[in-house]
């Protein structure tokens, strides 16, 4: 069987195994790589981006490499081959868990018990609950929604339609990196330099497809675009502000603002001004959106990958 063909037979079995399973709730395989990417930062660990950047290759990749034996391993069968495809796919990708807690965060919202989204919230997003009245929580559910489309489930499909299995497998380690040693604390503010950079690359083509994408998608497709080209660059992410601004635009919504990560305070700028406020209601709208996404995602990417193999051919 044709490797283009594996890929998007695989893809379209993973995620359809995410929309009926979810996630594992015990020994999920992205839990494992995260409490061996621990070990090794247990043993690697200096105040410095070169030990940093050690434990990056080291993890994300013994992922690849992972991947490449277990794609060649299995390579003469197409259905073993398919299989391994699905299997990965499902387990790199989180949209169902993505869409579960957005849905009972809104769903605690809906009935006014703005203590019990609070509480959920961190299941969700890093953001501080105790700063955010509903709206804000409401606010905080579809910027994350917007932004773990991407890294969850479109920025996965892309690495698998370039590289099979390992491009599936190294991405959502290098994702998985940035969010254990990413971020600018006072441990990982050089350790996790190469885990942060890396994620940026990697998310930079997912994070564009998201974007067009939702621009397909919703229900403003001019106001998807005229937010991305307007706002996306003012976001200090340069992967997550094409992402949040389209989910904007399409949404009819504005995103962005103040907010409060571990008791710092951050005052982003507005995306997409010409929105109104977010409400409750908008979670559904949110989630509606990023399933379309994923499903248009899989289409793109199963696309890209035959014009990769014509190409090369």
């Amino acid at each position: 069987m044709r490797a283009d063909r594996v890929f998007a037979y695989g893809a379209a079995a993973g995620l359809l195994g995410d929309l009926l399973l979810g996630d594992p709730r015990r020994g999920h395989p992205v839990a494992v790589f995260g409490r061996a990417a621990g070990a090794v930062e247990r043993v690697l660990w200096r105040d410095h981006r070169g030990w940093g950047a050690l434990h990056t290759a080291v993890c994300a990749g013994g992922a690849v490499v992972l991947g490449a034996v277990a794609q060649k391993a299995v390579r003469p069968s197409p259905a073993a081959s398919v299989a391994l495809t699905g299997v990965a796919t499902w387990a790199v990708v989180g949209g169902t868990s993505l869409v579960r807690e957005a849905r009972t965060i809104g769903r605690a919202l809906e009935v006014g018990d703005v203590e019990a989204a609070r509480e959920r919230l961190p299941h969700l997003c890093g953001r501080d609950p105790q700063a955010l009245d509903a709206d804000g929580i409401a606010r905080a559910v579809v910027e994350s929604v917007a932004e773990n489309t991407s890294d969850a489930v479109v920025g996965a499909l892309v690495w698998g339609a370039v590289g099979g299995v390992p491009g599936l497998l190294g991405f959502r380690a290098v994702n998985t990196l940035d969010a254990m040693v990413g971020h600018k604390s006072p441990r990982h503010r050089r350790y996790g330099w190469a885990s942060a950079r890396l994620d940026d690359v990697a998310g930079w083509p997912g994070a564009r497809l998201t974007a067009v994408l939702a621009a397909v998608a919703g229900s403003d497709p001019r106001g998807a675009l005229r937010a991305w080209r307007a706002d996306a660059d003012k976001h200090p992410s340069p992967n997550a502000g094409p992402v949040e601004a389209s989910f904007a635009g399409a949404l009819g919504v504005r995103l962005g603002g103040t907010l409060s990560y571990a008791g710092r305070v951050e005052h982003r700028p507005v995306l997409n001004q010409e929105g109104r406020s977010v409400e409750v209601q908008d979670i559904e709208r949110a989630v509606r959106l990023s399933r379309r996404v994923g499903l248009l995602a899989l289409g793109a990417s199963a696309a890209a990958r035959a014009a990769l193999r014509a190409r090369a051919s």
